[in-house]
């Protein structure tokens, strides 16, 4: 097989996440090397072996992997076919240092729930205007990280928390098209990020990213009947720019909101 290497980075701008990092690889093996940062890896295609902390460790069975910081770690593919993976480098915020330890013990997780949301997560960071959603999925990851290292905390009350889920819902409807981010949300209404997602899912059956959207998607319906173009509309119903209104727009009605605006009768 000839040698392939494809590489994808970029900086969200989505706090706690440092950085983004897609890449295939054939046949490069790294050297032995550390990060500042907390490195959550999944495999999408093939196998990767790596040493970390003097034990050979693998990525087998769509385990997600957790390399903590400061500790060297090298990787190589498994198959001839080589790999192809997804890396999220998170800072400190996500995972404190006293995390470290259990990490170097078993930094490989089966766990598909897990597996899953990061999928998800790198789905929504590839998209400029969708922070909100980002913000809440990592807030459960991270969650489910300290769940697995920690597994005798008591990390979230499992009776959801009404108060807090409405005055969350407040907040995003008083702030929903200029928006307002997870962070902002929890400093001001004094609970954890993932306890706001948690509280709202439960009390409203909606994920708080998925209202902001749904509340944004309503007013363009709104604004696109009333003869403005899809571009202003994008910008005054709190979407990046057009694309993003168009994809969530398709997303939940099934047409182009410029095709939207023209199913009306004619005269």
């Amino acid at each position: 097989m000839a040698y392939q290497q494809e590489i994808s980075a970029w900086r969200p701008s989505v706090p706690g996440v440092r950085e983004v990092f897609h890449a295939h690889y054939t046949e490069h093996t790294y050297p032995m090397h550390v990060h500042d940062a907390w490195t959550l890896l999944i495999v999408d295609d093939g196998a990767v072996r790596y040493d970390l902390d003097r034990h050979e460790r693998g990525t087998p069975n769509d385990t997600v992997s957790l390399l903590p910081p400061q500790i060297p770690h090298n990787g190589s593919p498994v198959t001839a076919r080589g790999f192809r993976k997804r890396v999220l480098y998170l800072d400190m915020t996500q995972l404190d240092a006293g995390l470290i330890g259990p990490a170097v013990d078993g930094p490989d997780l089966t766990d598909p729930l897990l597996r899953r949301r990061v999928g998800q997560l790198h789905t929504s960071l590839a998209y400029r205007g969708d922070e909100l959603e980002a913000e809440s999925r990592l807030a459960l990851i991270s969650q489910r990280l300290r769940e697995h290292l920690r597994p005798r905390a008591i990390i979230d009350s499992a009776v959801p928390d009404r108060g807090v889920a409405h005055d969350l819902r407040d907040l995003l409807d008083e702030r929903f098209r200029e928006g307002t981010t997870l962070e902002e949300a929890a400093r001001l209404l004094h609970a954890h990020p993932a306890h706001l997602v948690r509280a709202f899912s439960a009390a409203f059956g909606i994920p708080p990213h998925q209202y902001v959207t749904s509340r944004r998607v309503d007013l363009a319906r709104r604004l696109l009947l009333d003869g403005q173009p899809p571009g202003e509309v994008a910008t005054a119903a709190g979407f990046y720019d057009q694309s993003h209104l168009t994809r969530h727009f398709k997303r939940v009605l099934g047409i182009a909101p410029g095709r939207y605006a023209r199913t009306g009768p004619l005269g």
